[in-house]
This record gives structure tokens, C-alpha cells and sequence, in this order.
């Protein structure tokens, strides 16, 4: 799932594809180097984060939307308004990717359902103005798990098809560094629990450069690579990135190693 934020203030890349032709050009490019989805999201969800009206998410996400699915693009829309899913969805989206997990918006899962479309779920602590200062849990994976669990039976009971349903644990979402290597290191345990495929975003995110002696997100790509081998090794179904040229070669990698290893030669 390839990354492209329509934003000012996104932590990595806001304002670089705020213009809608940059953003359907990111989006094609992602798309070239093999991203599954191209993801477009028109509100930051960076911690402390200020929350973006309706209307305003809706005039820089439907173009971009529209732009891509005319081209061919495969587009999931990142969203926790069902108001800009539904238009995004009209425009030629075909799955929605919901931070707050259907918690935020109680018309989203209908919206889904009435689509027909793919759904993401995620696990967030609070909202993303809120959700850093200061995030607790007596057992993350345990707790994670079992909310993602519910949105999955939430999403099934709402009429979301059982196979349009992935799950995102949210790193960096309402978690210290601790939360987040924890739940990397249960992803099989939460996918198991979770009853639905594993979607990991980690691309860039501010705990790598915190491990790694204080990096700016332009310079986390390496741990980003890092990060999409260790998820997919564990069972993740999906990765989010913004860079897809990378993690899609790692990708094709693990599936030849995979098959190698199974045959007893090369694939």
C-alpha cells in the first residue's frame, strides 16, 4: 500500500502533493513500482494533529481519487469521515482505510457495506491530537487484539464481506516505543486473534528514528525496508510505505526465498 498524503502537514511528505496532478503523478509512480494500493488520505493523522472539516478533506481528496481510478490505479481511501467515503468510493475508490477502525463516524461500516468495498481497520488510542501524551495499556498486544476483533465482527455484522477485511494494529498510534516493538513482535499472535489479514504501517514513523539515534523521516527508509521484512516474515498481508519500490523488491525476494526453500531449489 503506497502512501500518497494530499496534506500540508503530513509528518513526512505534507505539502509535497497538495497540487492535485502531483498527487495522481505520486500515485501512478507508486503504482509502476508495484504498490497493490495507492492510498490517499486527505487529512494528517500525524501526532497532535488538528482534524480537517468535511468539505475541505472532500475538495483534495475526490480529484486525486478520481484522477487515479481513471488511470487504472487501484485506490483505497484513508478516511474516518463516511461523508468522504462515499464520494471517494463514487470516484472510483475501492477500499476504505479507517484510522479510528469504524469508531469515529457510526455511518462508516454502512457505507462499506453498501459498496461493496474493502475495509481497513485500525487501532488508534484516542485521536491523533490526543493520542501521544502520554498512552497507556496493562497489555498492549491483548488489548490491541481484542479491538480489532470487534471492528472485525462489527464490519461482518454490518454487511462488510469476510473477504474484503484487513486489520491494522496502528503504530505509532496511541503507543510508546515499547507498544510498538511489542505488537511487532506478536503479529502472528494478532492476526490469529484478530481473524482477519494483517496490514502494518510503520513507513517513517518517529519511533525509528527514536531507535536509531534521532533520524529525520527522510533518512528512515533503510528501517523502514528493515521493518517490511521482519512484518512480512511474520505474516503481515500488507505494508504501508511511502516508498514502494523498495518493500515491493523485498517482497518479491521473500516470495522467490519462499518457494525456494519449499522446492528444495531456485523458484
Amino acid at each position: 500500500m503506497g502512501v500518497v498524503n494530499v496534506t500540508p502537514d503530513s509528518f513526512s511528505d505534507g505539502g509535497r502533493f497538495l497540487d492535485p496532478a502531483a498527487a495522481v503523478a505520486r500515485g501512478e509512480e507508486l503504482a509502476r513500482a508495484g504498490a497493490a494500493l495507492v492510498d490517499v488520505g486527505g487529512e494528517s493523522t500525524r501526532p497532535g494533529a488538528a482534524p480537517v472539516g468535511v468539505e475541505e478533506e472532500l475538495r483534495r481528496v475526490v480529484p486525486v481519487v478520481s484522477g487515479l481510478a481513471t488511470r487504472g490505479v487501484v485506490v483505497s481511501i484513508d478516511t474516518t469521515k463516511s461523508a468522504v467515503a462515499a464520494a471517494a468510493l463514487d470516484a472510483g475508490a475501492v477500499v476504505v482505510n479507517d484510522v479510528s477502525g469504524g469508531t469515529a463516524d457510526p455511518d462508516m461500516l454502512a457505507v462499506v457495506a453498501a459498496a461493496g468495498a474493502g475495509f481497513v481497520a485500525m487501532h488508534m488510542r484516542g485521536t491523533p491530537r490526543t493520542m501521544q501524551e502520554d498512552p497507556r495499556y496493562d497489555d498492549v498486544v491483548r488489548e490491541v487484539g481484542r479491538f480489532l476483533r470487534t471492528r472485525v465482527e462489527a464490519a461482518l455484522a454490518a454487511g462488510v464481506h469476510e473477504g474484503a477485511l484487513l486489520v491494522d494494529p496502528g503504530i505509532g498510534f496511541g503507543k510508546t516505543v515499547a507498544h510498538n516493538l511489542a505488537l511487532l513482535g506478536a503479529l502472528p499472535e494478532l492476526a490469529g486473534v484478530a481473524g482477519a489479514p494483517l496490514v502494518v504501517g510503520a513507513s517513517r514513523k518517529s519511533f525509528l528514528g527514536s531507535l536509531l539515534g534521532g533520524l529525520a523521516p527522510d533518512e528512515r527508509d533503510e528501517a523502514t525496508l528493515a521493518l517490511t521484512v521482519w512484518c512480512f516474515e511474520r505474516g503481515a498481508a500488507m505494508v504501508r510505505v511511502h516508498d514502494a519500490d523498495s518493500s515491493v523488491r523485498a517482497a518479491r525476494l521473500l516470495d522467490v526465498c519462499e518457494r525456494a526453500s519449499q522446492s528444495g531449489g531456485p523458484a
